[in-house]
């Protein structure tokens, strides 16, 4: 009964977790290193969107190369412009993770690079990271940086090493 419970409870964290970090289709990890194109910039009112915030840490990290825009047709979590969470999302890769050590082949998973979410407002983006990272205490395999920067929060990899993955948020403190 106790190994039951314990096995239904990591594949439910597996389940949120692969919700958490997917990005839509499956296909190759990084199609450019241009500042992403095409569909909606934000739904909310927030000045710094995914598209602009993903543009200036691509300028401070040029080992990120943009990989998706999340759209409401593309996004894995179904939580673009819900109440109280990401109004928008970008997912990238960082040319420093070796595609041969990450397990997942969808497109835009953030343990290729990483993800730019945009939020309403700091409380919601402070929510969604508190989120994540309760998710990856309980079930260390999901690990992951996130770092909370205003509205903005910034999911990187663990895939990188501490240092690499400060980049990001040294980058993201200037957004």
């Amino acid at each position: 009964m106790r190994r039951t419970t314990a096995v239904t409870i990591i594949a439910i964290l597996a389940a949120a977790l692969t919700a958490c970090a997917g990005g839509g289709s499956s296909g190759d990890k990084a199609s450019s290193d241009t500042k992403p194109a095409g569909g909606p910039a934000a739904i909310g009112s927030s000045s710094v969107t995914a598209a602009t915030a993903w543009a200036a840490i691509h300028k401070a990290v040029p080992t990120s190369r943009y990989s998706l825009t999340v759209t409401e047709a593309n996004d894995g979590n179904h939580l673009l412009g819900r109440p109280h969470q990401y109004t928008s999302a970008v997912k990238f890769a960082d040319t420093r993770v070796k595609a041969s050590d990450v397990a997942s082949s969808e497109k835009g998973d953030v343990s290729y690079g990483g993800g730019i979410e945009v939020f309403g407002n700091h409380s919601d983006a402070q929510a969604r990271a508190d989120y994540i990272q309760a998710i990856v205490k309980a079930s260390p395999i999901f690990a992951e940086y996130d770092y909370v920067s205003g509205d903005v929060v910034i999911r990187i990899s663990h895939y990188l090493s501490p240092a690499q993955a400060a980049e990001y948020k040294t980058a993201g403190d200037k957004l």
